[in-house]
């Protein structure tokens, strides 16, 4: 489709990673004009992380699970109309005004700098209560967020596929040099094609653990262990969910066989409870753990090693949904999501979110609900516009199929978020000395004493009380274990998401906030 350019494009998609891209691309081929927003220079996303041409790697998709399919989608990208934003750092999405009264985001929130008067373009009442005006998607751009000048895109409809980030649960040692995310370690060897150590440990809890640790092995690493806190017999719980989707029985199987060739060792229902070191790591203690993730006294061990990669899951990514007022639900392992209706549409008309903003269940689950939020979002807006075939392309039978295999990948994701979810007891690793808050060095220490002493009972209290969560990442790191820390016995509720900017942003930018903007359009 192609629009003046004083007209806003028909979708704005925020992401570039497997939901995203099927959204963009199948959006664009149904004759919408779409702005593909991503940070990153390279599409894909974390799952689809890949070198620099310059590396010179032979075969990037000796790293990766089903290749093929974003290789499909980044051909159809590229033969498509979208216009692909890399660089682009979204902090914030507003809807301008459609002369209600309201902003129409739900959250009845003006938007960053004002109403942008006199460059709304508003496109009717929309298909329900309170939607109206355009979405505008505010952005920072370069590699780092770091240009003069703040831009602007306009569209008349949002799809938010931004993906998750990594879950750290601390315990003492954590900081030292040679810790990092398992997911962090994954990403340096796809986009690197480096090893954050010769001797690595992996351990946490999810079915990232594997992946990584048969990534790090292929590559070359020894890795004397692979540590899961959860076991895996949850899974044997839920028995349609696995037959229902033998495609993730066999993705494990090809990792478990990795592992075997590799001599890894897979140690379930066990944690590194402490990280030894001077200037780096030199070893790891690993503890049984019981049922609620209590390290069993006597069973603790150590394991040389000079790197550890860790995580415990991941959580959704989710502050631009929420900043403008989407509903959330509180998933199996105790992280938040979207409250998305069948056809992908957040509880805020005119906005859709995909992939792992609903809940993590990977690529595959990710590219399933991309595609049905860009059928849907192309027929809602054909409807919108008088189109007099707005049911071109879409494919009603199409649609039933995505839905009925969405529904089924949702609920092995469900099974898969509650098998890893962390016990309650996992807290019992840190001792008082134990950094909980990277960012203001806050110690478990200090928590509890506002806890105990102080009566903080929430994460924001404590907060208040001790810094914790007022860093630079403002609070993805310590949240949960903040959360985990307030609620002493009871039932953590899960960090709230909301935070006013989703990526830090120079003051400048701020300032800029005026007519004066620069404003991408088709």
């Amino acid at each position: 489709m192609t629009a003046s350019p004083s007209e806003p494009y028909d979708l704005a998609v925020v992401g570039a990673g497997s939901a995203g891209l099927a959204g963009a691309v199948i959006a664009s081929e149904l004759g919408l004009s779409v702005a593909l927003l991503d940070s990153s220079t390279h599409s894909g996303g974390q799952f689809y992380r890949h070198p620099a041409p310059t590396l010179g790697a032979v075969r990037p998709e000796a790293l990766h699970h089903d290749w093929s399919a974003f290789s499909d989608l980044r051909r159809r990208l590229g033969a498509s109309t979208v216009d692909h934003l890399t660089g682009h750092h979204v902090w914030s999405v507003t809807r301008e005004s459609d002369g209600s009264g309201t902003d129409g985001s739900g959250a009845g929130q003006p938007g960053p700098g004002g109403s942008g008067a006199g460059e709304s373009r508003a496109e009717g009442s929309g298909a329900a209560s309170g939607a109206g005006g355009d979405w505008t998607v505010h952005a920072v751009t370069g590699a780092d967020g770091t240009e003069e000048r703040p831009v602007r895109i306009r569209a008349r409809a949002l799809l938010l596929a931004t993906g998750a980030y990594e879950r750290q649960l601390p315990f003492p040692g954590w900081t030292l040099p040679g810790v990092v995310g398992a997911g962090g370690a994954q990403a340096m060897l796809k986009s690197g094609l480096v090893l954050p150590g010769r001797r690595i440990v992996v351990a946490g809890s999810g079915p990232l653990l594997l992946a990584v640790a048969s990534s790090l092995a292929a590559a070359g690493a020894r890795v004397p262990a692979v540590v899961e806190a959860a076991g895996y017999l949850r899974y044997a719980r839920n028995p349609r969910a696995l037959v229902t989707n033998p495609a993730k029985a066999a993705e494990a199987l090809v990792h478990g066989a990795a592992l075997l060739r590799h001599r890894v060792r897979v140690l379930p229902r066990s944690a590194v409870t402490e990280v030894h070191g001077t200037d780096r790591v030199e070893a790891v203690t690993v503890s049984r753990l019981d049922g609620d993730w209590v390290p069993v006294p006597g069973t603790g061990r150590r394991i040389a090693c000079d790197a550890l990669a860790v995580g415990h899951g991941l959580v959704p990514q989710i502050e631009l949904a929420t900043a403008v007022g989407c509903a959330t639900r509180a998933l199996p392992d105790g992280t938040l999501g979207l409250v998305l209706d069948d056809l992908q549409e957040t509880s805020v008309a005119g906005l859709w979110a995909a992939g792992e903003t609903g809940g993590v269940g990977g690529a595959g689950l990710a590219r399933t609900e991309g595609e049905l939020a860009g059928r849907a979002i192309a027929a809602r807006l054909r409807a919108r516009r008088a189109d007099p075939d707005p049911g071109r392309g879409v494919s009603p039978g199409r649609v039933g199929e995505l839905r009925r295999r969405r529904d089924r990948m949702r609920a092995f994701a469900d099974v898969m978020s509650a098998a890893h979810a962390p016990g309650p007891g996992w807290p019992a690793w840190l001792e008082d000395g134990t950094d909980v808050c990277r960012c203001e060095e806050v110690t478990a220490g200090r928590v509890r004493e506002a806890v105990t002493d102080l009566g903080a009972r929430d994460a924001r209290t404590v907060k208040l009380l001790t810094r914790a969560g007022m860093g630079w990442c403002q609070g993805r790191m310590c949240g949960t274990a903040v959360a985990c820390l307030a609620a002493r016995d009871g039932a953590p509720e899960p960090p709230a998401e909301r935070r006013p900017f989703a990526v830090p942003v120079p003051l400048a930018t701020l300032a800029a906030l005026d007519e004066h903007t620069p404003e991408q359009t088709p």
